[in-house]
């Protein structure tokens, strides 16, 4: 099983309602990408001052399937619409599970 963990720091111009949007949008995806057995994100509490702001977390059955997820045009589209253009900074890793 293979688990991906992303995390976002927001830009100064995103609000609650880019942050709801976000996750309405990351919302949709299991039920479109069938690789997904797992997903799960959200904004950080807030209880450590130098956390990232938003982070992600998906596991799949292979290597092929996160690569299917990753690819995949409605995981390309949200990525373009409310990530890439409204983060600083964004940090990722892939890891084997079990």
């Amino acid at each position: 099983m293979i688990r991906h963990v992303v995390m976002f720091r927001w830009n100064d111009e995103v609000d609650a309602a880019h942050v709801a949007a976000t996750s309405a949008a990351f919302a949709l995806l299991p039920g479109r990408i069938t690789h997904i057995l797992s997903y799960a994100y959200g904004a950080d509490l807030g209880l450590v001052p130098s956390n990232f702001d938003y982070a992600v977390t998906g596991e799949f059955a292979s290597v092929d399937g996160f690569i299917a997820y990753r690819d995949h045009p409605d995981h390309q589209a949200l990525v373009s619409a409310f990530i890439a253009p409204h983060v600083s900074e964004r940090v990722a890793v892939q890891f084997s599970v079990g």
